[in-house]
């Protein structure tokens, strides 16, 4: 068994962070047969996510994502590979978020 621990800060707020959540979650489903279920909560949400030899949790805040996986015995092998993945598609999905975030115009007081 294999176990992967993901942590990133932003600064997105809850609701843009939720939204990438979902995204992320839509996009294990199909690129890894992943089940993926959210549980919202008042500060925070988590996307319980699970297929044979993976399950594991991706917890939402306001600054911050923790995402914990354990591996089975066969795909612990590829575990640094699987490491690798998610944070490649986590860290692209934030930096669009980031990224929207800036270009969006600024509300006039």
């Amino acid at each position: 068994m294999a176990d992967i621990r993901i942590h990133r800060d932003h600064q997105l707020g809850l609701a843009k962070a939720r939204k990438v959540a979902w995204q992320w979650a839509e996009e294990v489903e199909k690129k890894f047969d992943m089940e993926c279920t959210v549980l919202e909560g008042e500060t925070s949400d988590t996307v319980e996510f699970t297929r044979s030899g993976v399950n594991g949790t991706l917890t939402v805040a306001a600054d911050h994502f923790d995402l914990q996986a354990t591996l089975g015995f066969l795909l612990g092998a590829f575990s640094k590979t699987i490491e690798s993945e998610i944070e490649k598609n986590l860290d692209g999905l934030l930096g669009k978020a980031a990224a929207a975030k800036k270009a969006a115009p600024k509300k006039k007081a």
